[in-house]
């Protein structure tokens, strides 16, 4: 019950219209086909396989990701806290100097004004 064409050509596809039990397979110029076919299918599931592999380090990647952008803020918060502590630390150093120029200037200066006197 199809029409004048043939198997593949548009017409309407019936199960009995499809080759069955290798019928065709006698045929060299199928056979080439169903060989490109098969290695077709076979670069398919190989580019399956690896799209799945990628997709999995894609994943492993974006949680490391993650990971490496929490790390970096804990690491800037941790250089802001010591930058503060040095920044105190040399405040401190600067007091004391500051200080210590000015005991010994009075040190210096009040015997002065204390021998001048007398």
């Amino acid at each position: 019950m199809s029409d004048s064409r043939s198997y593949g050509e548009g017409g309407p596809y019936r199960s009995d219209d499809a080759p069955q039990n290798g019928k065709y397979s006698q045929h060299p110029g199928i056979a080439k086909v169903q060989q490109g076919l098969d290695e077709a299918q076979e670069v398919m599931r190989k580019n399956v396989v690896l799209g799945t592999e990628r997709g999995g380090r894609l994943d492993n990647l974006e949680g490391s990701t993650g990971h490496l952008q929490e790390s970096s803020g804990q690491f800037a918060r941790g250089a802001n806290r010591v930058r503060k502590q040095m920044w105190w630390k040399d405040m401190k150093m600067r007091m004391c100097l500051i200080a210590g120029i000015i005991i010994l200037l009075l040190v210096i200066i009040i015997p002065s004004v204390v021998a001048t006197r007398h």
